[in-house]
């Protein structure tokens, strides 16, 4: 499973896997709901059943995705399995080589969703060029990114720019993980969510995992009225500031 709450106006900004809120008993439900709705269908492929879970446990159906969704490499990192590889394996013919009580899912991944947003400025678009960019790299630090330097950023598609994801042991290894490769992830030229990110991962709510669908609207002012805990995000620029004029020097 994966949680999905820390949501803004209906969209996903982080998600993450396992979700805070399921127990194991919850876990066997929601799988076996999801199971027999994709076999009443007929449904073959990759795809998402999503509920909502109300404070006394019982869970929802909301609507399946018949298809991968952004929040796949959660899923991946924490079982070891290529989505994207077994949906172009099965399609040309092959069968699945495992089932799924050999599926058991290791410690806990989460990614967030790079925008450019300037979420100081009610999450307002940002288009331009991106002058630089220095991705984060380390134990447990994936990027599936669609941009690079120079690319041009405009106004006629959907602002992610890309996918920063990290695995960790526990929650709190992952949580501490994010928060390092934010603060490593420099793009220049363009806002994005970054800092937004970073102020998320300091913030005590969401360390603790008291989250739910309406959190981040409830907490979102107190969030970006906060700076960063350390002086890391403002070294981090100086530091890619410095790296981009030193490449402009070498051209």
């Amino acid at each position: 499973e994966r949680e999905c709450s820390v949501q803004r106006r209906h969209q996903k900004m982080i998600e993450e896997a396992p979700s805070v809120a399921v127990t194991p008993e919850l876990r066997r439900k929601m799988g076996e709901t999801a199971v027999r709705a994709a076999r009443a269908a007929g449904y073959v492929n990759a795809g998402t059943c999503e509920f909502l879970l109300d404070q006394s446990g019982d869970f929802y159906f909301l609507e399946m995705n018949t298809r991968l969704q952004v929040e796949h490499p959660v899923t991946e990192l924490v079982t070891g399995i290529d989505l994207v590889q077994w949906q172009l394996r099965i399609a040309a013919g092959e069968l699945l080589p495992f089932r799924q009580e050999d599926i058991a899912p290791q410690g806990w991944a989460i990614e967030c969703r790079i925008t450019s947003e300037d979420a100081s400025n009610n999450f307002l678009p940002s288009t331009g060029r991106i002058e630089y960019l220095h991705l984060p790299s380390g134990p447990g630090v994936r990027w599936d990114g669609g941009v690079e330097s120079g690319s041009e950023i405009g106004l006629y598609y959907d602002p992610m720019l890309a996918k920063l994801i990290v695995w960790g042991a526990d929650r709190e290894q992952a949580v501490t993980r994010m928060r390092r490769a934010l603060v490593d992830l420099i793009i220049q030229g363009v806002e994005t969510s970054r800092d937004f990110h970073i102020r998320v991962m300091d913030d005590d709510e969401f360390q603790r995992g008291a989250i739910d669908i309406q959190w981040l609207e409830r907490r979102l002012a107190s969030i970006l009225e906060r700076p960063p805990s350390n002086e890391s995000v403002r070294v981090a620029a100086i530091a890619g500031a410095l790296l981009a004029e030193r490449d402009r020097g070498a051209r």
